[in-house]
């Protein structure tokens, strides 16, 4: 399965560059989300791929949850897609947006990729072991190592969103005392916990579940975990949710080896 999920991140990563180099129009969702080209065409790559080899494994993609298209029954295990992460990025053209796919089995993120086509940086994971691989410019898997979190540095580099920063955050990095901060885009935040980059990544902000599952996958396989602010292991598959919409996020914190 991570075979195929790498494969198909990585045939979604060149159709994203494709239509990053050509250049595109900016659409606006329900949600005054900013959509693109690059989003529907990465997205429809991934899930024909996925459910040509899986076809009794559900899919929930962003864009066509986004459309409306009714989401199937989650019992087990199925796939959280989100085919370009970051699109605020990519409209901005800087290069932390990244293609997610990943496998969620009774709530839990168990084998996921994350890849940055734009900068060749690629992550995978699976239960007891992380990845980062070495991309060549044809978008084609050169080389791979392990990776694990860190003990936590000192002072600790703390992970922010470059796009969604919260007066809460910035309390929380407060708190925390002396600290170096990494700002970066989307789910490359959990893998820079963890291939030991960095050693906090705290979201008093709103994420939905396909922004977070593939990299929490890779930071869980790497050793490292994702709490919502009561302690708990964040969980996938949530639906109709009394104060807020299905398979949106709590706030949480995620974090490679506790000091």
């Amino acid at each position: 399965m991570l075979g195929v999920f790498e494969r198909l991140a990585l045939e979604a990563g060149r159709e994203v560059m494709r239509v990053f180099h050509a250049g595109c129009a900016v659409d606006s969702k329900a949600d005054a989300s900013p959509v693109t080209e690059a989003d529907r065409e990465s997205e429809k790559i991934i899930l024909a791929g996925l459910r040509a080899a899986y076809p009794d494994i559900p899919c929930v993609a962003e864009e066509e949850v986004a459309a409306g298209i009714a989401t199937p029954d989650l019992d087990g295990a199925f796939f959280l897609i989100d085919p370009l992460d970051g699109t605020k990025e990519f409209v901005n053209r800087r290069t932390d947006f990244t293609v997610n796919i990943a496998l969620v089995r009774h709530g839990v993120p168990e084998v996921g990729v994350v890849y940055a086509p734009c900068t060749g940086r690629f992550f995978s994971g699976r239960p007891g072991r992380a990845e980062a691989l070495e991309i060549d410019a044809g978008h084609r898997i050169a080389g791979r190592r392990q990776i694990t979190v860190r003990q936590a540095a000192k002072p600790l580099a703390v992970v922010a969103s470059r796009s969604h920063n919260t007066p809460e955050t910035e309390a929380f990095i407060r708190d925390l005392g002396a600290a170096e901060i990494v700002s970066i885009g989307s789910s490359l935040k959990f893998c820079l916990l963890a291939a030991a980059e960095a050693d906090v990544y705290p979201r008093f902000g709103r994420t939905m579940e396909w922004d977070t599952a593939a990299g929490d996958a890779v930071l869980r396989a790497a050793g490292g975990m994702t709490r919502t602010l009561d302690g708990e292991p964040l969980t996938y598959g949530k639906r109709n949710q009394t104060s807020d919409r299905d398979f949106a996020n709590p706030h949480f914190i995620a974090t490679g080896k506790r000091a």
